[in-house]
């Protein structure tokens, strides 16, 4: 049985501006998102962590493969009109973030296609809520947002109109980012940069911008 709802992604509706993006919420049961809760890794500290690497019991590995499974991508191509048959993808976990986090960014050109997978219960706090902007300099000029609740899916294509961040939040703020990359040869280099930066997380405990 798939862990996560297709047809409650496929019911989100994708908005076109000022980018290509979508929010769809509950596309994880109660009973899946509380599983997949217990068997979340045990991470060192804040930062991105290659999804391989960073351990987990059996339904948090169970959802990095449907993840990475064919028809969540055919769901994401179709939604956004675009191949993405061939491309790489890339799949990162976080669990903490920290205050300085969530300033205002685009994602980098190596990424095509940005995904975030929520898995928090019942957040409370005002911060810590991706904001979609409508330019570089406001963070309350936002044209959605979004806490991060456990089954809540966020996606959206990157441009150089993308802007996105949150109101400054510390602690535990999980989520499993997805990317399809714009090449196989920058996806591994991204890769190898999470792989080696995790390793001195664990030493220095530091980490990296949250989404």
């Amino acid at each position: 049985m798939s862990l996560i709802d297709l047809d409650a992604v496929r019911a989100a509706q994708t908005a076109r501006e000022p980018f290509d993006h979508f929010v769809a919420a509950k596309v994880l049961s109660d009973d899946a998102a509380a599983e997949i809760a217990a068997d979340f890794p045990q991470l060192a500290g804040p930062g991105l962590y290659p999804a391989g690497e960073a351990g987990g019991g059996p339904a948090f590995r169970a959802l990095i493969r449907e993840i990475e499974g064919p028809a969540l991508r055919a769901v994401y191509a179709e939604k956004f009109g675009v191949d993405l048959d061939g491309r790489p993808m890339m799949v990162t976990v976080r669990a903490r973030t920290r205050a300085r986090d969530g300033k205002i960014h685009v994602d980098s050109t190596a990424k095509f296609v940005t995904s975030l997978l929520y898995l928090n219960r019942g957040w409370q706090s005002d911060g810590g809520r991706l904001r979609f902007l409508r330019g570089p300099d406001d963070l309350d000029d936002y044209i959605a947002e979004v806490p991060p609740d456990a089954g809540t899916l966020v996606a959206f294509r990157r441009t150089e109109n993308s802007w996105h961040g949150h109101k400054p939040f510390e602690g535990e703020r999980r989520y499993v980012m997805f990317n399809w990359m714009t090449g196989r040869a920058i996806a591994a280099w991204e890769i190898a940069r999470h792989r080696a930066s995790a390793a001195v997380k664990r030493l220095l405990g530091t980490g990296e911008r949250a989404a």
